[in-house]
């Protein structure tokens, strides 16, 4: 929906526009970048375990990593996870156990 919505914003030459999604929890460091134009930029293992789970990911899908998806699981959205079977090849992680999520409503 996101996409075809920027399809028609941005012109007909984006019709074929995708995205992929990836998700990781934990500490970050945060910090405010002086330059040419200031930017708010996230440091960390975690976000560096969330690009790599973009950019295994596939397109139109959210991605997360094991540790995202218990919490999803504590929060009782288990319905919303679908195991990534093989898992993914994650540089400087190795092979990583991973979840596509999406979500909607538990049946009954």
């Amino acid at each position: 929906a996101v996409t075809k919505e920027l399809g028609t914003e941005l012109g007909p030459d984006t019709a074929e526009l995708g995205i992929r999604i990836g998700l990781n929890s934990g500490p970050v460091t945060a910090g405010v970048l002086r330059g040419d134009r200031s930017r708010f930029q996230l440091f960390g293992d975690t976000v560096n375990t969330a690009a790599r789970m973009e950019s295994t990911g596939m397109v139109s899908k959210i991605q997360v990593t094991e540790l995202t998806a218990n919490y999803l699981k504590i929060y009782r959205k288990d319905h919303w996870l679908t195991k990534r079977e093989g898992g993914v090849v994650a540089k400087g992680k190795g092979q990583v156990q991973t979840f596509f999520v999406e979500p909607r409503v538990r049946a009954g």
